[in-house]
């Protein structure tokens, strides 16, 4: 553990309730998202229903406000599992997150459930510090990560911030249709 970076937990919370995935054009998600108290009732439900939606949608390893209708900036993500993870903090969500530093960015194909028929080439940083706010207890924690999981927090924080992929996409050259395998 790198010094100064304090050890957290996920809190516990309430089972959630599935809710639809909105899709583009969609205007939520273009929505930049308002602040949240974590401690709220209401951001607590959300969460929980973010966690819950989520771990019922095969291949999600993200899952922010906004793809659920809500123009929040909150997001939960689990990168445990897939190919392509190096780094992994397994399930979390956090509120108000903001990304402290990124470096060696590198292009990546990224897809998403809020555009289905679509990936897109992408640069991201490969090394990432982000800080934000646990549910619940509203604790400050910072993520320090690399790999499929700082790409994956930087896909979700711009989420937050009302962008989707396609807006970080270089040109129409980088926009690809989703291949379906069977």
């Amino acid at each position: 553990m790198n010094p100064g970076i304090i050890a957290w937990t996920m809190p516990g919370l309430p089972a959630g309730t599935t809710r639809p995935v909105v899709c583009a054009p969609d205007p939520v998600l273009s929505m930049p998202g308002r602040d949240v108290d974590p401690s709220e009732a209401a951001t607590i439900e959300l969460v929980a229903d973010l966690l819950a939606t989520q771990l019922v949608s095969p291949g999600c390893v993200g899952l922010a406000a906004q793809q659920v209708g809500v123009a929040a900036r909150v997001f939960s993500l689990d990168v445990s599992g897939h190919v392509k993870t190096r780094t992994c903090h397994g399930l979390f969500a956090l509120c108000n997150a903001v990304v402290v530093s990124s470096s060696r960015r590198q292009r990546g194909r990224e897809g998403c459930m809020s555009v289905p028929d679509f990936t897109g080439d992408v640069a991201r940083g490969q090394r990432l510090v982000v800080r934000g706010q646990l549910p619940l207890t509203g604790q400050w924690v910072q993520v320090a990560t690399d790999g499929f999981e700082a790409v994956a927090l930087q896909h979700e924080i711009d989420h937050t911030n009302g962008l989707l992929f396609l807006d970080r996409v270089n040109g129409p050259h980088g926009i690809h249709p989703r291949r379906t395998y069977l």
